[in-house]
């Protein structure tokens, strides 16, 4: 495995790299150290809105100039909003890298904001659309549940409220604080040279430092387990069961991922099998964590019809009591673990998951652990220290519940025993 180089430039940029000689491609990625959580309530979903406007042109190119740009290059432009960071990315054949990240950096550093009207349409319609999707609204209503009126509880899209009545001129402004260089990383992984990238983004950004200027509040202390509801004209019931989780460089994230892919993490997880394989009594249902500086979540979620909604909550219940007390199956321990390192195996051939792993832990503060390290880590954890987890974060009664369906009664009565 290449080993990563760094270098952080005057202004503050940090370039980080990974080179592999034996690819004709370069995946690219710029890191900005803002999302979601460094909202005012009056700006919720500024964040995501910038996002969309880099796509609109910047000093040098238009929005059509762009996207011939990258479909000549047989590249494809993209980028992410999430509560914590925002990310602009794209993979191209190495021939074509300094075109890709002339143009990228132009976005970063100097968007035009242009066509503000027409996209605050675009990202209101966005907003719409997830209303729309219950599968995909619960998740908002459960963070919502777990951090209360904290803004890791609040939908990285953000608001049409807030959406359609920001003004250009605070949308600048917000952009000017948040994008500073020191708030930023270039990530890329692929047949690139570490010292050559390193000068092309000493050549397009600005050399002057800037110090951030972004609030990020920090969640302190557990809030009371609610339910939270919608509802909605639907066939199923969709339901989040969610708590507290562990911060992203808490030692016992590895043990964390084995007890996630025991529980619904994979085909042959526990609820995968229990709800989906042998009752038939959801399409939809699985586990995730999220980690964050100084809390995590973690979730069972799943969707049900109405016959099948308190059988699913009950056998949710017995597998976190049964983790939690150290039920483990004949070698699940093991699988769990195989299971992480091939995916962590299998994510290395690809140029844009190793460039996303560099962006991610340099933004994020976390030391960028060898492949190696990180499937030590996995291969020490033990039956205990999974059990210790399930007891102190999947416990039933901590649990937040959040749902979406026709009928309020139905859903509190399902959850009641999880949540009294």
């Amino acid at each position: 495995m290449a080993t990563p180089e760094i270098t952080t430039l005057p202004g503050g940029v940090r370039v980080v790299t990974e080179r592999l000689a034996g690819v004709r491609s370069v995946a690219l990625g710029y890191w900005i150290g803002v999302g979601s959580r460094h909202e005012r309530p009056d700006r919720a979903g500024v964040s995501h809105f910038i996002e969309h406007l880099l796509f609109k042109g910047s000093s040098r190119y238009d929005a059509l100039e762009l996207a011939e740009l990258f479909d000549a290059m047989g590249g494809e432009l993209n980028a992410a909003t999430s509560r914590d960071s925002t990310v602009l990315y794209t993979r191209v054949p190495d021939s074509h890298m300094g075109r890709a990240l002339d143009a990228m950096s132009d976005m970063v550093v100097a968007p035009a904001f242009a066509d503000v009207d027409s996209e605050r349409e675009v990202v209101l319609e966005e907003i719409a659309m997830v209303d729309d999707m219950p599968q995909d609204l619960v998740h908002d209503l459960a963070a919502t549940a777990v951090f209360g009126d904290h803004p890791l509880g609040r939908p990285v899209i953000g608001t049409a409220a807030v959406i359609s009545s920001i003004t250009p001129r605070a949308l600048k402004s917000f952009h000017a604080g948040a994008y500073a260089c020191a708030n930023v990383v270039l990530a890329a992984a692929g047949n690139v040279r570490h010292d050559a990238l390193v000068d092309l983004v000493a050549k397009w950004l600005p050399k002057r430092s800037a110090v951030p200027k972004v609030a990020e509040p920090s969640f302190r202390g557990a809030v009371e387990p609610r339910r939270l509801f919608a509802k909605r004209s639907t066939e199923q019931y969709h339901v989040v069961l969610s708590g507290l989780g562990l911060p992203r460089g808490d030692d016992r994230r590895f043990a964390l991922s084995v007890l996630d892919a025991i529980l619904g993490g994979a085909a042959s997880s526990r609820l995968f099998q229990e709800i989906r394989e042998k009752r038939g009594m959801a399409y939809s249902v699985y586990s995730y964590t999220a980690q964050y500086a100084e809390t995590g979540q973690v979730a069972v979620a799943f969707g049900t019809r109405e016959e099948n909604l308190g059988e699913c909550i009950e056998i949710v219940e017995r597998e976190l009591v049964a983790l939690g007390n150290g039920e483990f199956r004949p070698g699940e321990l093991e699988r769990a673990k195989e299971s992480l390192h091939g995916r962590l195996l299998l994510a290395q051939e690809s140029t844009s998951n190793r460039m996303t792993r560099l962006g991610k832990s340099l933004i994020s503060g976390l030391e960028l652990q060898t492949l190696a390290e990180t499937t030590r880590r996995i291969d020490s954890v033990d039956g205990e220290q999974v059990a210790t987890l399930a007891r102190e974060l999947y416990a039933p009664t901590r649990f937040a519940a959040a749902g979406i369906g026709p009928k309020r009664g139905v859903f509190d009565r399902a959850v009641g025993k999880l949540t009294r």
